[in-house]
């Protein structure tokens, strides 16, 4: 019995200790966002890495998703005789749901992962170390130009993914199934307002936010990992924690989110 308590409280403590350390990690990385020296060039090439290297695969994932929609939402609302609401509903599901969180799962799966376990390997391989001892904040050199191109890039990839659903659904509800093309967008027109829109900003910010974060956060801390993070096996289970833990996070903050600003 004691040997059961006694393990559940290292687990709780374990958990606690990575909660308190990820915020305080969050805390330095933003602090040194604003802090001087500012250099462009970091931020130019983490948000080619992080940004542009992934709007083939949000253009891809944007126009299918935005093709479901039109295709399950023309049939439902002709049941309903409301097909001229077919755009209002693709738009608004783009907007205010699907666009911010599916994009935010999208660079979860292609960047999240590939800089943890960039970091991780630093970690590891005492490169992260060695900054500190040349007296280089880690935070301002590594973590400052991740989180700057983070919170650039995701509400961009967004507002493309949503572009390009919007047109996935005209192309399937207009050009294939015959819905009426003035219908499709006038009924985008009347329906989508600019509270829409700013929620889909809010929630993409907060998403580049915590996507940058955690997996940062979780290759920064690869040798506090319990049960041991070094070597190539501490990388993989730091870069698999870092992807599951960040979608968890995306949908519970998409609750959170959408309940505030409803």
């Amino acid at each position: 019995m004691f040997d059961l308590l006694e393990k559940l409280g290292s687990y709780c403590l374990y958990h606690v200790n990575q909660i308190g350390r990820m915020g305080m990690f969050l805390f330095y990385a933003l602090l040194s966002i604003i802090r001087p020296p500012y250099k462009i060039y970091p931020i130019i090439r983490q948000t080619y890495l992080i940004g542009t290297l992934s709007i083939f695969v949000i253009i891809f994932i944007g126009a299918f998703t935005g093709m479901v929609l039109a295709l399950q939402g023309y049939h439902t609302l002709s049941k309903f005789g409301a097909e001229g609401l077919l755009g209002s509903a693709v738009a608004l599901s783009l907007i205010r749901e699907l666009g911010p969180v599916l994009a935010a799962i999208i660079l979860t799966g292609r960047a999240g992962s590939a800089m943890c376990a960039e970091i991780g390997v630093m970690r590891n391989s005492e490169q992260i170390d060695a900054l500190e001892c040349m007296a280089i904040d880690p935070y301002k050199y590594i973590m400052a130009p991740k989180f700057a191109a983070g919170i650039i890039s995701m509400p961009l990839l967004t507002a493309i993914f949503i572009v390009v659903g919007i047109a996935g659904g005209y192309a399937v509800g207009v050009g294939m199934l015959g819905a009426n093309e003035g219908m499709y967008f006038s009924s985008m027109y009347n329906d989508v307002t600019f509270d829409d829109v700013y929620m889909g900003i809010m929630k993409s910010l907060c998403f580049g936010v915590l996507i940058i974060a955690i997996c940062s956060a979780k290759g920064y801390f690869v040798h506090l990992i319990r049960g041991g993070g070094f070597g190539a096996e501490g990388v993989s289970k730091a870069t698999t924690d870092a992807v599951v833990l960040s979608c968890v996070t995306i949908l519970l903050f998409d609750f959170i989110i959408t309940s505030v600003l409803l």
